[in-house]
């Protein structure tokens, strides 16, 4: 039985959906999230029961302090705080894990919190919301993060692709990972949200350096390109991951569409839990 995990989700809780939702208005965007009952936010004793019902072994929860930067949000009014996911963790032993999402604005202190944090095992990767400070992936302020990651043995997400928020999408090009990738071989690097519009040069990462992964959080399977498909069933059997970005994609639909690809037994399991566990060394095997 495949142990699904879900590497890049955020808050679920009630309270999210209004931050969510005050997020969305302010911007005039159209963005939907998921707000049926059985697959929306919930209390999570909830979510463990749904959870354990769609063979869901665990969530990696986003979380940050607050963050201040330019555009028209702050993508950290979005995100969990550490205390929230810490309590999680408590309460759930092994279902709930953190990404730190760091501040690249914090300079050595940003660092100085992100290695104070890591010090949680349950904490088990970083993570670039890069649109926020729309510096591309190869930046010099995101080198002591990556430094970071390869002292730790920890990955880093990236949000690559456009920004679903009214801020910059330049600086998400996936080919940005290309110096980091070389410069950090020790480091694997997740491609979040496909790369899209730039699938293709995301792929290319991934088929290029043994350390860069791709993510499909926040695109459901029917919104994949032919080529992301191919790629699943192809060369990038061990290399692509399976996510939601909950609350834009709810788990029971990305599920169900997952279970209409063509793919094999193993290809599946790798997709849906194997390869997040080769990724995140902190995972439990």
């Amino acid at each position: 039985m495949t142990l699904i995990i879900d590497y890049l989700c955020n808050g679920f809780l009630p309270s999210a959906s209004e931050a969510w939702q005050r997020s969305i208005e302010a911007q005039g965007l159209s963005l939907k999230i998921r707000q049926n009952p059985d697959d929306g936010f919930c209390d999570p004793s909830t979510l463990v029961e749904r959870m354990d019902a769609l063979g869901i072994s665990a969530l990696q929860i986003v979380m940050s302090d607050e963050q201040h930067h330019h555009g028209a949000f702050n993508f950290s009014d979005v995100t969990a705080r550490y205390d929230e996911v810490s309590d999680l963790v408590r309460s759930y032993p092994s279902r709930f894990y953190g990404l730190w999402c760091f501040d690249a604005n914090g300079g050595i202190a940003g660092v100085e919190r992100a290695r104070e944090v890591l010090r949680n095992d349950w904490v088990v990767g970083l993570y670039n919301h890069v649109h926020s400070w729309d510096r591309p992936f190869d930046h010099a302020d995101f080198y002591p993060y990556y430094m970071l990651a390869s002292e730790l043995d920890i990955p880093v997400v990236m949000q690559a692709g456009t920004s679903g928020g009214l801020v910059p999408s330049e600086c998400g090009h996936p080919i940005g990972v290309d110096r980091p990738a070389i410069y950090f071989p020790t480091v694997r690097f997740v491609l979040s949200h496909t790369g899209w519009p730039w699938v293709d040069e995301a792929i290319a990462m991934a088929l290029k350096f043994p350390n860069v992964f791709l993510g499909t959080a926040a695109y459901p399977a029917r919104h994949w390109s032919s080529s992301l498909v191919e790629f699943l069933r192809g060369p990038g059997r061990t290399k692509t991951l399976f996510g939601t970005n909950f609350p834009t994609v709810g788990h029971r639909n990305a599920l169900e569409q997952v279970a209409e690809l063509d793919l094999t037994d193993q290809t599946r399991e790798d997709y849906l839990g194997g390869t997040a566990r080769r990724v995140f060394s902190r995972l439990p095997c």
